[in-house]
């Protein structure tokens, strides 16, 4: 049967590409794709299903339909800002607590949920990986810029939660790795309003983020679990 992974936000330009190289990975037998709207996902092994990040219930009804057990959960979801509506804040002026909330929901809350009713499904007697999309903005000890509040805090809120996860988790699956990751830049809509000044070598197409990114979780250790790793390996401090 090979082994069992799931993809939250299959739809997105990183999950959609994180899909796509885990059904050319022979080790994968069933790849659970979960979108709010899953029309177009149509790719060897994947079985696609919705979900609503602020709605619970969706995830608790994925979890029970997909079961255990559940060798990789991959949550690829995330929101950096709403199309039409403010850039991330550059003053603290700019906060607008609606946006400020939204934010929260979707990259925080929601991955916390997942967490909350897929991490039970991960097997006891062997590797298994949960992994959120995290970002380098997120990191406290690396802020030398400012700005961006509500983002770098709802991602610096995230990766204290995988944190605080990884902690828990290893006392009763001790072969388990928790991971936050860095994609880097990444050409997708999400960035696209922020790519001016990021050279070329350093702007990623989603396949290569995802190949990347994936060969990291694959390198990684359970003494590695809760940690922040950006898309090369190389460790991020808080």
């Amino acid at each position: 049967m090979g082994r069992t992974a799931v993809v939250f936000g299959a739809s997105g330009g990183i999950g959609a590409a994180l899909v796509a190289e885990l059904a050319a990975d022979p080790t994968i037998g069933r790849i659970h794709a979960g979108a709010r709207s899953v029309e177009g996902i149509d790719v060897a092994k994947a079985m696609p299903f919705r979900f609503d990040l602020q709605d619970e219930s969706s995830i608790a009804e994925a979890a029970a339909s997909i079961g255990g057990p559940v060798d990789l959960v991959f949550v690829a979801t995330g929101m950096l800002h709403r199309d039409g509506g403010p850039l991330p804040e550059k003053a603290v002026r700019s906060l607008d607590p609606a946006v400020m909330a939204e934010l929260f929901a979707i990259n925080t809350i929601g991955p916390a949920l997942i967490a909350k009713h897929f991490l039970p499904l991960l097997p006891r007697d062997r590797r298994a990986v949960f992994a959120v999309l995290s970002a380098r903005v997120g990191s406290i000890a690396d802020n030398r810029l400012g700005g961006w509040h509500s983002y770098r805090a709802s991602k610096a809120a995230l990766n204290m939660l995988m944190v605080n996860f990884a902690i828990e988790l290893r006392r009763t699956h001790v072969e388990a790795i928790i991971a936050a990751l860095h994609p880097g830049t990444v050409n997708t809509p999400l960035s696209a309003p922020f790519q001016r000044g990021v050279t070329p070598e350093k702007l990623f197409e989603a396949g290569n983020s995802a190949r990347l990114m994936l060969d990291v979780l694959n390198n990684l250790t359970p003494a590695d679990s809760g940690g922040l790793f950006a898309w090369d390996g190389a460790r991020i401090p808080y």
